[in-house]
Order: structure tokens, then C-alpha cells, then sequence
């Protein structure tokens, strides 16, 4: 039996799955930096829910990938962290 980066390195052989699954790399980052970024803070999705009337499940939502949050929820966010949020544009390697 094989574990799921064994399958998803097969996956990624295929260049029209690979293709899809780079372009969905944007979001991942985003998701992974509101966790890592909420983790930081050791609060829990619902302390920081409290400080910004989002509701938990919204929350959790977003860092599951089933939402896609605008730029006034992310700096609601990171507000509610105590962060600055911070976007960038940056070459692209191809």
C-alpha cells in the first residue's frame, strides 16, 4: 500500500495534473500562512473569532480551503493576530 506523497509524486508525472495542481499553489500558501501565522500566536480558532466577530466555522473554512477569503477578512485577520498582513508580487520563474 502507498502513502499519499508516493501517490501524488505519480500524480505529478502527468504534465496536465501537474499543471493544475501548481496553479492551486497561490492558495495553499495562503491557507498555510493563516495557520502558521494563528499557530504563532498559540490562540485557538475561536479566540481569534472573538477578536474579530469571525465566526469559528468561517475559520475553520478558510483554513480547510472550502472558502476563499478577501483581502478586508485577511486583514481582519491579521489584525486580530496582531500582525500586519503583507502581500507580494514576484517574478515568476518561468
Amino acid at each position: 500500500m502507498t502513502n499519499f506523497n508516493d501517490f501524488l509524486e505519480e500524480r505529478l508525472k502527468d504534465p496536465n495534473f501537474k499543471k493544475e495542481y501548481d496553479a492551486l499553489e497561490p492558495e495553499f500558501n495562503i491557507i498555510q500562512a493563516m495557520i502558521d501565522a494563528r499557530e504563532s500566536t498559540g490562540m485557538t480558532q475561536k479566540e481569534l473569532a472573538e477578536k474579530t466577530g469571525i465566526t469559528q466555522a468561517d475559520i475553520s473554512r478558510l483554513e480547510n480551503g472550502n472558502a476563499n477569503p478577501s483581502l478586508k477578512t485577511l486583514q481582519r485577520l491579521a489584525e486580530g493576530m496582531g500582525m500586519t498582513l503583507k502581500l507580494e508580487f514576484i517574478p515568476s520563474a518561468s
